[in-house]
């Protein structure tokens, strides 16, 4: 018995040095955690990871804009009413004031206009060696390895997190990143019969999680808050079709 118990204890504490080393560092969070509910689930200690990389994979211009609007929801509970983001693109296509609907305040937000994939790069590692930013958002197309592993030991540093939202990318190889997303757009459901657009609605796929589980969400912006219903697991063709190296 003594033997199985201290087995248990050992893997308990190699786990938490694996964690550690991939750069989830220990956080204190409250009993209700971020704020997305069962989505939490997903990953390691049922919290999401912070003060690391995520990214998110669009195969087109609908994926695109559905997860500008997701990362905008997201951003609410990043950011809990305080702190400042910096969002870098290469276009001006966000609407700023929409964020309002998701609770965000835009002039706490930093828009920042770059051409070149490499300057978006150099630009999105300074922002995140800063640690007066809560959250960086960087939409750029490509990423490899070494780069990404440069930003990750930017970022366990600073504690800031990493948003990279990756443009119909050519190829999707390795990277640091502790979360690969996929956000699909979905039917939005109108209330009763009136006419018009409803709340805001994604199917999200969590491609990779590191020490997580990969899994497929329902997700739903209503005033009444983040709706979130786990979807059972199906055959389907992932954005990860293209080459992966």
């Amino acid at each position: 018995m003594r033997t199985s118990i201290e087995k248990s204890m050992l893997i308990a504490d190699l786990q938490h040095q694996i964690l550690q080393w991939q750069g989830f560092k220990q956080v204190e969070r409250k009993e209700t955690g971020l704020g997305l509910g069962a989505l939490e689930q997903a990953f390691p200690g049922n919290v999401f990871p912070m003060g690391t990389l995520h990214e998110f994979i669009s195969d087109n211009k609908e994926e695109e804009a559905a997860s500008s609007g997701f990362l905008g929801g997201l951003l609410s509970f990043l950011m809990q009413k305080d702190g400042v983001a910096l969002w870098i693109s290469s276009s001006d296509q966000l609407f700023a004031p929409a964020m309002t609907y998701f609770g965000l305040e835009p002039d706490r937000i930093i828009f920042i206009q770059m051409q070149r994939q490499v300057d978006i790069l150099w630009a999105l590692e300074e922002g995140l060696k800063c640690m007066a930013v809560k959250v960086v958002v960087a939409e750029l197309q490509e990423i490899n390895f070494a780069q990404s592993r440069r930003l990750q030991l930017v970022v366990e540093k600073s504690r800031v997190t990493g948003l990279l939202l990756r443009l119909q990318p050519r190829m999707l190889g390795a990277t640091t990143c502790a979360v690969r997303w996929h956000i699909r757009p979905q039917v939005s459901h109108v209330e009763g019969d009136m006419p018009g657009v409803g709340f805001p609605a994604w199917k999200v796929e969590l491609l990779k999680v590191k020490n997580g589980q990969s899994s497929r969400w329902q997700l739903a912006w209503t005033p009444a808050g983040l709706q979130v219903e786990q979807l059972k697991a199906e055959r389907t063709a992932s954005p990860s079709k293209r080459k992966v190296g």
